[in-house]
């Protein structure tokens, strides 16, 4: 069987991966808040973890992995777009509305992700269907001398769990409590005690709970959900590593005090963040856009998948539109070299080792890139699957590239060999213009000319050149 070893942020060590049960391993990944589209940062774990989840089906088969991803709908945000709805004269009431909004936005979010070749996790648990489980658990953490009621609001008390609380972001109470900026309430004991429950208004949703009508804190949601889904103990957690503290440190805390026989997650995996031409993206700086609009645009699925892929996912990653380019052209060769063929029976070993060895999808790629150069295109198929790449269903980007250009090719380097007699290059010129303004990279060189459809080629804009 094939070795996986994973870099665990729980022991900073890179560990060969031992499940607790081969015929269930399972993995817990945090999910989206669903109050918008999905932007391109939000859709790094989404592909990390789906690589993950497609090596271990791989290895353990298809039917002896569960992957669970949650949606949080329960948001200050979704409130506020179904109250401004509810103001707009929008039928139904305003629990009505939220469930709308959410339902709509999980809508957005499973098609965008599915554009990107992600496949959907087994289990796909919203928090709203699991308020009962979230107060039961809060209960008894309250029995437990874990956590304590105070002003219609439970938090959970830190110094019951202080010698173990930071382990995983490597902080301890005292240093967090000195480097707090967070307003301190004046029902907290403790200032890095954090919510459970607290009290909703008349006008917002709320459940009936032990403490008053509220809803729960946001880090209870994954405790509970995760907790009814895998048990107490499962084999992999996953994030952006924005998410190891608070609120992956404060689910190990919940769940080691509620289920202290478990051991929650084994083994912690977090990517890195998502950059734009080497800054962070941000609204200010203009380079924020979602995964939506890069398909809008013309920018294939499987192009931003790709170039995803290029980057250890536990490296900043820096989306260019060069990469992007540079990643249509290798997706159009591999589609054009694997057209009508079928996959080996299995992906090359070499690129499955590469997966297991911490994820090193770049390492897989040069595999992939080596058995294009070999012409072993039956291989490079079957290991681009395992990637998620040149799937049947993501290929209709790529019909273009059946368009045949020898025609505009000769046209252009006959231009060009005039050109170079009369040295009048006006015809070379007009040539390039219209071939750029279709959608093609015309590339010349001392070897020749090539024309290569990038995003957004458009056959019907060849006629009449």
């Amino acid at each position: 069987m094939t070795t996986i070893k994973l870099h665990n942020t729980r022991t900073r060590t890179k560990e060969e991966f031992v499940p607790i049960d081969p015929e269930n391993v399972q993995m817990y990944v945090c999910g989206p808040t669903v109050y918008d589209r999905a932007h391109l940062g939000n859709a790094r774990p989404v592909v990390v973890f789906d690589v993950l989840y497609r090596l271990l089906r791989h290895v353990y088969g298809v039917d002896h992995v569960t992957y669970v991803r949650n949606f949080t709908d329960v948001d200050d945000k979704i409130n506020a777009t179904a109250l401004a709805r509810q103001k707009a004269g929008a039928e139904g009431t305003l629990e009505q509305l939220v469930q709308e909004r959410s339902d709509e936005t999980i809508g957005w979010y499973l098609h965008d992700m599915g554009a990107l070749g992600a496949l959907e996790p087994d289990e796909m648990p919203r928090a709203t269907q699991y308020i009962a489980q979230m107060v039961a658990m809060i209960k008894d953490l309250i029995a437990k001398g874990h956590a304590y009621a105070a002003e219609g609001h439970v938090l959970f008390a830190v110094d019951s769990w202080k010698e173990h609380y930071g382990a995983l972001s490597g902080r301890s109470v005292d240093d967090m409590i000195a480097g707090a900026r967070v307003e301190v309430a004046p029902y907290k004991r403790n200032p890095m005690d954090f919510v459970l429950w607290k009290p909703s208004t008349d006008e917002l949703p709320g459940w009936d709970s032990p403490w008053g009508r509220g809803r729960p804190g946001w880090h209870i949601e994954c405790s509970a959900m995760s907790y009814e889904l895998l048990g107490e103990s499962f084999d992999i957690h996953g994030g952006g590593n924005d998410l190891m503290f608070p609120h992956h440190e404060n689910e190990i805390a919940q769940s080691k005090c509620a289920h202290p026989h478990g051991e929650f997650a084994r083994y912690w995996l977090h990517n890195e963040m998502l950059q734009v031409e080497g800054k962070k993206m941000s609204k200010s700086l203009g380079n924020f856009f979602t995964v939506h609009d890069l398909l809008e645009q013309g920018v294939p699925g499987e192009v931003i998948r790709f170039v995803f892929l290029q980057t250890h996912y536990r490296k900043p990653m820096d989306w260019t539109e060069k990469k992007a380019r540079e990643a249509e052209a290798t997706l159009r060769k591999w589609r054009a070299l694997t057209a009508g063929i079928e996959p080996a029976a299995s992906a090359a070993p070499a690129v499955v080792a590469a997966l297991g060895d911490d994820l090193n999808t770049a390492g897989a790629l040069a595999e992939l890139h080596r058995l294009a150069a070999d012409g072993d295109a039956a291989s490079l198929l079957a290991g681009a699957q395992l990637l998620g790449l040149l799937s049947q269903e993501m290929g209709a980007w790529a019909d273009t590239a059946s368009v045949d250009l020898s025609s505009h090719v000769d046209r252009l380097s006959d231009a060009r060999a005039s050109a170079m007699q009369s040295k009048d290059f006006s015809e070379v010129d007009r040539l390039k213009a219209a071939y750029l303004a279709a959608g093609l990279e015309v590339r010349m060189s001392k070897d020749g000319v090539e024309l290569v459809p990038g995003t957004g080629f458009d056959a019907a804009k060849l006629e009449g050149v």
